[in-house]
C-alpha cells in the first residue's frame, strides 16, 4: 500500500475524553491536516472519529489523538482500517 493512498480509519479513544474539549481538538487537527470525516461522543464514554485521507496524514492524525488536548487523559486508542468511501465533505462534529 502506498503511503499516499487514501485510507479510512475508524478510531475509538478511551479515557477522560468527554467534557474536556476532545471533539473540538479532533476537529481542529483534522481540518488542519485536510482530512474528511467526523467525530462524536459515544454513550459508552469513548470518542469515535472516522477520517479519510492519505495514509501518512491519517497516521500523523492518530498520533496527535494519543495525546489529545491539555485536559484529556487518553488511556487507549483502537484503530480499524477500512476502504475509503469518498462520501464525506469536510470534517464535522456529529451530535
Amino acid at each position: 500500500m502506498s503511503s499516499a493512498q487514501t485510507v479510512r480509519a475508524v478510531i475509538l479513544v478511551s479515557g477522560l475524553v468527554q467534557g474536556v474539549g476532545f471533539r473540538a481538538f479532533v476537529e481542529g487537527e483534522a481540518c488542519r491536516l485536510g482530512l474528511t470525516g467526523g467525530v462524536c461522543n459515544r454513550e459508552d464514554g469513548r470518542v469515535e472519529s472516522v477520517v479519510e485521507g492519505a495514509r501518512t496524514v491519517v497516521e500523523a492524525f492518530i498520533e496527535r489523538l494519543r495525546t489529545g488536548p491539555r485536559l484529556a487523559r487518553v488511556e487507549s486508542l483502537e484503530v480499524e482500517w477500512e476502504p475509503p468511501t469518498g462520501r464525506d465533505r469536510g470534517f464535522q462534529i456529529w451530535y
